[in-house]
């Protein structure tokens, strides 16, 4: 029999994660559900354990941190993963496992925006979020993934073990998405209810504080994914500047013969450089970028066939 885990990271979610064990254990029977507790002051975690989960503690803030230490510490065949609010219905779990079983899917992503959550959801600034952030990493890595942040997902062992997780926080959903269509991975997507939180219970995230964190997060990591695409980018911008400033030198050198606005030449000069600079750091970083791809390859099958 395969083994599954359920991972549900938690803070401060006693009005609900009793209800969240239950229903998943009903959905899942065979599973074990892991709730990390990550400094809760609400006791989280005793209702957790009295709701029949393993509960194991995060003491370094934030979600990022949490997922780090439940992908290193459990060995499954299938770990699906839950938030600890009860947004989303366990109905939806065994058809997400059996994609990650039967089909080798690496990531099921639950997708909530094809479904209830912008008539759930009553927090205008998190829909408009939600929206920004997917049509910005669609257009940066040439995608069509319709949730980018949700927190409903299924992963393949060979993802979990080799997923290198660098967010701290809430941007952790974001880096998880960057990094599968990076490097390939078999992605699928699964519509999912989302209903929102009951009452008695509030969600942890700043709308502002965290959309600036996961659009840094986004930014960070296409430069790091595509340093070629990022760097051209810039460079281009400083070309442009450069070519800007030296047109109307050009004018005047075309219709008096002499060459004047001597700053003006030195500052189109300067963006010249640095134009060519940035191309030339985009080549070679794409170059070091494409031999980390190999090399991740080739530690794909070394965890494969362990």
């Amino acid at each position: 029999m395969s083994k599954i885990a359920v991972l549900i990271p938690c803070y401060n979610e006693s009005a609900t994660v009793q209800k969240v064990v239950r229903d998943f254990k009903e959905a899942l029977p065979e599973a074990d559900i892991y709730v990390y507790d990550n400094n809760s002051s609400d006791g989280t975690d005793k209702l957790a354990l009295e709701a029949g989960a393993i509960v194991r503690y995060e003491y370094r803030q934030g979600k990022g941190n949490v997922i780090r230490s439940m992908f290193r510490q459990i060995d499954a065949d299938c770990y699906l993963m839950i938030d600890g609010d009860d947004t989303y219905p366990a109905e939806h779990a065994r058809e997400m496992v059996d994609l990650v079983l039967n089909k080798g899917v690496d990531m099921v992503i639950g997708d909530r925006l094809s479904s209830t959550y912008f008539t759930e959801n009553k927090r205008m600034f998190h829909n408009t979020g939600n929206r920004t952030v997917r049509m910005l990493i669609n257009k940066l890595f040439k995608s069509n993934v319709r949730d980018i942040m949700t927190g409903y997902r299924a992963f393949s062992p060979l993802f979990v073990k080799s997923f290198p997780v660098l967010s701290k926080g809430f941007e952790i959903e974001t880096e998880m998405t960057i990094h599968a269509l990076d490097k390939n991975f078999l992605l699928e997507e699964m519509p999912v209810q989302y209903r929102d939180r009951p009452v008695g219970s509030e969600s942890k995230l700043n709308t502002i504080s965290d959309g600036i964190k996961v659009i840094r997060t986004i930014f960070s990591l296409f430069k790091d994914y595509k340093p070629l695409a990022f760097f051209s980018l810039l460079g281009s911008l400083c070309l442009l500047l450069a070519l800007l400033v030296f047109i109307p030198i050009f004018i005047t050198f075309v219709n008096t013969g002499s060459v004047g606005k001597f700053p003006s030449l030195i500052v189109l000069t300067s963006f010249g450089v640095v134009g060519f600079l940035l191309f030339s750091c985009g080549l070679i970083l794409d170059a070091i970028t494409k031999k980390h791809r190999q090399l991740y390859e080739i530690l794909l099958n070394q965890i494969k066939y362990k």
